[in-house]
C-alpha cells in the first residue's frame, strides 16, 4: 500500500455532538426564561435523566470532573492522608492536595492496572482516612476487595469513576459503590456536556451538602454563604446533556464495534497485549490500550508512538508519566511502584471513537503492523487492502 503524504490526521477520540435541531429546542426555553445557571429548570431535568440512566438515587451535576473530586473530598470532611493510584490523570492528585489531604500512592495490578488492594492495605497508616481508587479506562476495581479493607479500617471510599459513564457491575451502576463516586464529562470522554462532571451519592441529606458546596455555600435555609466553589452546571451544558443521552447506547455500541474488530486485527501480534472484556461488566469502552513488549513486537512503545505521528495517526502515552512523577506529587512517593512504573513506560492508546470507520481501524492496525517483526507480515499486504 502506498501512503498518502497529506492524507488527513487520524485523531485518538472525537467527541460526539448531538445535532443541532435537537438542541434548538432547549436553547430556545433558555433565551425565554434568562434563567442560564443556579440550578434552572433544564439542569434539573438533566439530573433526573441521569438519575433514570445510570441507575442512580442521588447525582450532583458539577461543572467539570476535577471539581467534582474536590467537592466529594470536601463533603466527607476529611482530614489526613488518602492512599490513590499513581497510574491516574495528576486531576487526581490535584484534587487531594486542594483539600489539605496528603496522597499516598498503592500500587496496581497488572491484569486491570487499578489499585492493588494488597498494596493498598500496606499502605494504611494510622493518618489515612480514604481510599481513592480510579476506575481506569472504565474497567471496575476489586469493588469487594477495596470495601472489605474499607470497613476493617473504618476508612470512607471516593471513587473517581471519570472513564465509567454507563458501565455496570453485575446489573448495577459501578457508580452506586463506595461512598462517593465522581463522573467527567470531557469532551474526550464517552459521554460529555462539552464540560462537566457529576458526583453520585446515597442520600438526600449528602446531596444537599455536595450542592452546597458546589454553589459558594449558599444554603436555601439558613439563606447566607458558608464554605464551598461556584462549581455549578450551567444550563447550556446540562441541554447539551440531555440530548446526548438519547444518543447514549448508539455510542458505547459504535464504541464496542470499533474495539471488536481492533481485538480481531491484533490478536496474532505478540508482543502486544489487549484488555478483554470482564464477566459480569457492561463495559463502555471508553478508550483502546494497548501495551508493548519491545523484546517480542519487535519495537518499543516510544518507537510505535513516533511512527503512528509521522504517519498523522494520534496516540496517547495514558498514563505517562505516573501522576507520582509529577515534580508537584513526587515527594509524596515513598517506595517503588513498580508495576506502575512498568505499565506506564508501555502503554499506549489508540484511536477509538463512536463513529470511527473500518478504513481507520484497519489503518491504525496496518501501520502498527510495519514496526513488527519483518517474517511475522510478510503476507499482511496481501490479505489488507487499505485505503486511507
Amino acid at each position: 500500500m502506498q501512503k498518502s503524504a497529506d492524507k488527513k490526521e487520524l485523531v485518538l477520540v472525537k467527541p460526539f455532538m448531538p445535532p443541532v435541531a435537537d438542541l434548538i429546542p432547549f436553547f430556545e426555553r433558555i433565551w425565554e426564561s434568562r434563567q442560564l445557571t443556579n440550578s434552572g429548570p433544564v439542569h434539573a431535568e438533566f439530573e433526573q435523566a441521569l438519575c433514570r440512566y445510570l441507575g442512580v438515587s442521588h447525582i450532583s451535576l458539577i461543572a467539570n470532573g476535577t471539581l467534582a473530586l474536590m467537592i466529594a473530598l470536601k463533603t466527607l470532611r476529611l482530614r489526613g492522608e488518602v492512599i490513590t493510584t499513581p497510574f491516574t490523570s495528576p486531576a487526581t492528585l490535584q484534587a487531594i492536595c486542594w483539600n489539605n489531604l496528603k496522597p499516598v500512592f498503592a500500587d496496581i495490578h497488572e491484569s486491570d492496572l487499578n489499585m492493588d488492594p494488597s498494596a493498598i492495605e500496606a499502605a494504611i497508616t494510622g493518618e489515612t482516612c480514604a481510599i481513592l481508587p480510579v476506575h481506569i479506562f472504565g474497567r471496575p476495581c476489586d469493588i469487594e476487595g477495596i470495601r472489605q479493607i474499607a470497613h476493617k479500617h473504618n476508612l470512607k471510599v471516593i471513587y473517581d469513576a471519570a472513564h465509567c459513564f454507563g458501565v455496570e457491575k453485575n446489573g448495577d451502576s459501578i457508580c452506586n459503590y463506595g461512598d462517593l463516586s465522581t463522573l467527567s464529562f470531557h469532551a474526550t470522554k464517552v459521554f460529555n456536556t462539552l464540560e462537566g462532571g457529576a458526583i453520585i451519592c446515597h442520600d438526600e441529606a449528602t446531596k444537599k451538602m455536595i450542592d452546597t458546596l458546589t454553589n459558594i455555600g449558599h444554603d436555601a435555609d439558613p439563606p447566607h454563604p458558608g464554605y464551598g466553589l461556584n462549581a455549578k452546571m450551567n444550563e447550556i451544558q446540562s441541554a447539551v446533556g440531555i440530548c446526548g443521552l438519547n444518543y447514549a447506547e448508539t455510542i458505547i455500541a459504535g464504541r464496542k464495534a470499533a474495539t471488536l474488530l481492533y481485538r480481531g486485527l491484533l490478536k496474532d501480534l505478540h508482543g502486544i497485549k489487549m484488555m478483554d472484556d470482564l464477566e459480569g461488566v457492561r463495559h463502555n469502552y471508553s478508550y483502546f490500550p494497548i501495551i508493548i513488549d519491545s523484546g517480542e513486537f519487535g519495537a518499543g512503545r516510544d518507537e510505535l508512538y513516533d511512527h503512528l505521528k509521522s504517519n498523522k495517526i494520534i496516540s496517547r502515552k495514558y498514563f505517562y508519566p505516573l501522576a507520582s512523577d509529577y515534580p508537584a506529587f513526587e515527594r509524596y512517593k515513598t517506595h517503588n511502584l513498580p508495576v506502575a512504573e512498568n505499565i506506564a513506560e508501555n502503554i499506549l492508546c489508540i484511536p477509538l471513537f463512536h463513529d470511527i470507520t473500518t478504513n481507520q481501524i484497519e489503518t491504525v492496525v496496518y501501520t502498527i503492523k510495519e514496526l513488527y517483526h519483518p517474517h511475522r507480515i510478510k503476507t499482511y499486504h496481501e490479505n489488507f487492502a487499505v485505503v486511507p
